[in-house]
């Protein structure tokens, strides 16, 4: 047995537990203490019909409507985002590529905001779902045209088509902002939700990501050989049969769709889809049949992760969950930035 047939398991193994281990632990903190055992009890009647009279209503309510619902959508928008940066990095072959760093969160972000603004959020729950996907989307498609020209796409205008859209996006928020002060109640649900967290989800919003992710998810396991040719080079992709054009629109609207739905529900949570997969390809290798199941656990460890953390460390105060993968992210993108500048001299 080789070396690569001993390591995938147990990184698989352990990247299960730590999963499963953070997830106990979301339903678990809290301002009330409900101990292990009740979990298990609630949410054996809810999934097997079965009944234990020293579980009172409070309990189940507490675990069912808020905290549940909450470790779940942190479930499915961390995969959702890690899962995107891989797909963008695989079919850019650069480290570098994220749905933050090529504009997509940031138009998702505008179009939930404009969504906010015009009050449209009022009427529908879809509407800022439906918003940000619009967003992510012209975003997107405004970045890959300006760094595509006859077939080929300049991976350095793209990075850097992607810094300006998102300086474009920011801005457009900014002066939404600034015309909403004189509606306070607006103008703050534009801050949180810029700042991105998981305060008052509930299961409505699971019900808009959890489709799109499992969906996204399975259609992307379609993918992984062409990735792994596209990670080799356009011309390798062309010469052994790939559609590269079709591949890659393909691949961008189901990331565009998993960019949306995550930023519909939690707002602006950056640098998870940068740092995830390029932790997990200098992990597992190249190969995207281990890297889009290892990158769904992954990016659902990061974004519990953090969510635990500042429920732990700063429970009295209102930090919003996006400054936290900012803070953590940052410093990582300028590592990759500083290390690809010594390793080829250029972006």
């Amino acid at each position: 047995m080789t070396y690569k047939y001993i390591t995938i398991p147990v990184i698989f193994s352990l990247l299960t537990a730590l999963f499963f281990a953070l997830l106990i632990g979301a339903l678990l903190k809290g301002p009330t203490d409900i101990s292990v055992a009740q979990i298990g009890d609630i949410l054996s009647e809810r999934l097997l019909g079965t009944s234990n009279p020293n579980i009172v209503d409070w309990q189940r309510n507490i675990i069912i409507d808020i905290r549940l619902p909450r470790a779940l959508i942190a479930l499915f928008a961390g995969a959702s985002l890690a899962l995107c940066g891989l797909v963008m990095q695989g079919m850019f072959r650069n480290p570098l590529a994220s749905p933050s760093v090529l504009g997509v969160s940031s138009g998702a972000s505008l179009g939930a905001v404009i969504a906010i603004y015009l009050g449209a959020s009022l009427f529908s729950a879809w509407a800022i779902p439906l918003f940000a996907f619009i967003g992510a989307g012209i975003s997107l498609s405004v970045v890959y045209r300006i760094a595509s020209s006859r077939g080929q796409t300049s991976i350095s205008t793209l990075l850097l088509s992607g810094v300006a859209i998102s300086a474009l996006n920011v801005a457009a928020i900014s002066l939404l902002l600034a015309l909403s002060l004189s509606n306070w109640d607006v103008a703050r649900m534009i801050i949180y939700w810029t700042m991105g967290g998981l305060d008052g989800r509930t299961w409505d919003h699971v019900l808009i990501i959890l489709p799109i992710v499992v969906s996204g998810f399975i259609a992307l396991l379609f993918y992984s050989k062409q990735l792994d040719l596209l990670l080799l080079g356009e011309h390798h992709a062309l010469s052994v049969g790939v559609d590269v054009r079709r591949t890659r629109r393909n691949l961008l609207l189901i990331s565009t769709a998993m960019v949306g739905a995550s930023v519909s529900v939690v707002g602006g949570i950056g640098f998870i889809g940068l740092v995830v997969p390029h932790i997990l390809r200098l992990i597992l290798g190249p190969s995207h049949r281990y890297l889009l199941p290892a990158s769904l656990l992954g990016g659902a460890i990061a974004l519990l992760s953090a969510d635990l953390f500042l429920n732990t460390v700063f429970s009295e105060q209102a930090i919003p969950l996006g400054v936290v993968t900012a803070a953590l992210g940052a410093p990582f993108f300028l590592f990759l930035l500083i290390k690809q500048r010594v390793t080829t001299g250029n972006l």
